[in-house]
């Protein structure tokens, strides 16, 4: 079957279908999953037959950093969107940052549409930004088909995307009220602090102490107080501490509309383990301890964090410092988009987690936190008919002529991980498979339409 063709029907011993991995047939019929039947049911067109390969629904990666346009350096939609194609990735939902303009007004927002118009293979949605003084362009973005809004609580790392206040927030969730839409918060807040004395600069430890657990804490009281306070959706971004595990908790048992997500990096690297100068692994918030990882993973098994995305926030290699190794001036972000399911998959087998819980964390639950849930995210009949196709039981090693992303920096470079992506199917179109690409981009931009004002967790 050649690359870019039309899929009529997938086969396999291994669809996961709800709870159960079964043999089944995927009838597919203009893009959507048409019938799912077992072998002796299914008659008519070519079959896409996989073998014992897992097909189960494409990975939803809803935070994403594209930089595009006026990054385009640092990654871009074709490069971003064919290494999503790579890892499985069906679905992603781009950062209103660090593009230039950010995607903060009406007017900003198409001129991104305009600058990925032609470039996706996979399926594209996208956040807006509140930033001070914005708040009266979010309805109209809402109308014009953002998915929500994203906010920093502490300097976001780019002048353009200035972060909120307190009284920025209390007018930006005002007009949210009622909208159905949901705020992200980069939740990290400067704290008064005695500042590390004298540390070296190429040392993790002294960036590690200059972002302490305490900023989190601070910003994710903020947060609840006032996810209580307006009832508007809220969402936490990247969860590096566990400490403020109890506290959102605590919020949602008394009715905020709250959720939560955590990042590949922080449940699978170690603050321990970072060598002096390897700021490939720098980011914000930063890479914590061995034992708040554990209780990271901890809270994924009992439903506290509900899901997992790569946070891929690429840069040009200079703007890394490798030349000095210097933790308190590089950019911070990990590039990961590629790699989210074989790294998630490597940890959380060993875990007890199940494939159930992998297309629960990685798709069905960033689906619904987007707007996306009524086609992305689940396999059956009516959805967009989004598969990846892969072999959990293989294992690969991440070098360098195996990435597609624009920049090949990473801290995985070496790694070997468990399961390896066969093919990723897009809206039935066979756009990946076996290392190579369809040869146009087939993906498409999702508008979302405006939510029901009551909120659903």
């Amino acid at each position: 079957m050649e690359l870019g063709s039309t899929v009529v029907a997938v086969r396999s011993e291994r669809v996961l279908l709800g709870d159960q991995v079964r043999p089944a047939v995927i009838a597919i019929k203009d893009g959507k999953i048409h019938q799912i039947l077992s072998d002796s049911d299914f008659c008519g067109g070519e079959v896409l037959d996989v073998g014992d390969s897992v097909v189960m629904p494409g990975i939803v990666d809803c935070h994403v950093h594209v930089n595009e346009p006026g990054r385009a350096s640092w990654e871009g939609f074709w490069t971003a969107t064919r290494a999503a194609a790579a890892g499985g990735v069906t679905t992603i939902v781009d950062m209103p940052l660090n593009s230039i303009p950010p995607a903060t007004t009406v007017g900003n927002f198409r001129e991104k549409l305009l600058a990925a118009t032609g470039k996706c293979f996979v399926d594209t949605a996208f956040w807006g930004g509140v930033i001070p003084g914005n708040q009266m362009e979010l309805r109209p973005m809402i109308q014009a088909g953002v998915a929500g809004f994203k906010c920093f609580l502490i300097h976001s790392g780019v002048e353009e995307f200035p972060h909120v206040t307190e009284r920025d927030l209390h007018a930006a969730m005002t007009q949210l009220q009622g909208t159905g839409s949901v705020l992200l918060f980069h939740a990290e807040r400067d704290v008064q602090q005695t500042p590390p004395k004298n540390g070296d600069p190429c040392q993790y430890s002294t960036f590690l102490q200059s972002r302490p657990d305490v900023m989190e804490m601070e910003a994710i009281r903020t947060v609840t107080e006032l996810c209580l306070q307006y009832q508007v959706r809220c969402h936490i971004v990247h969860l590096s501490s566990a400490g403020p595990l109890e506290l959102i908790h605590e919020a949602r048992r008394a009715g905020a509309p709250l959720t939560v997500e955590t990042t590949h990096h922080y449940l699978c690297l170690c603050a321990e383990d970072i060598p002096a100068g390897a700021t490939q692994f720098k980011c914000c918030p930063p890479i914590r301890g061995s034992a708040n990882q554990e209780r990271l993973w901890s809270a994924l098994k009992a439903g506290q964090i509900d899901m997992v995305v790569s946070d891929h926030s690429p840069c040009t290699p200079d703007l890394k410092k490798l030349d000095n190794g210097d933790f308190t001036e590089a950019w911070g972000g990990i590039s990961s988009l590629q790699f989210g399911l074989p790294l998630f998959w490597s940890s959380a087998s060993k875990r007890g987690f199940q494939l159930t819980d992998v297309a629960r964390l990685l798709s069905r639950e960033t689906a619904q936190l987007s707007g996306l849930d009524s086609q992305k995210g689940s396999l059956a009949p009516g959805y967009d008919a989004d598969l990846v196709v892969w072999d959990p039981d293989r294992e690969f090693e991440i070098k360098e002529a195996n990435i597609h992303h624009k920049n090949k920096l990473t801290p995985y470079l070496g790694v070997t991980l468990r399961g390896v992506v066969c093919a990723t199917i897009v809206r039935g179109q066979l756009v990946y498979r076996e290392g190579s690409f369809c040869p146009e981009p087939l993906g498409k931009h999702l508008l979302v339409p405006p939510r029901r004002s009551q909120v659903h967790l």
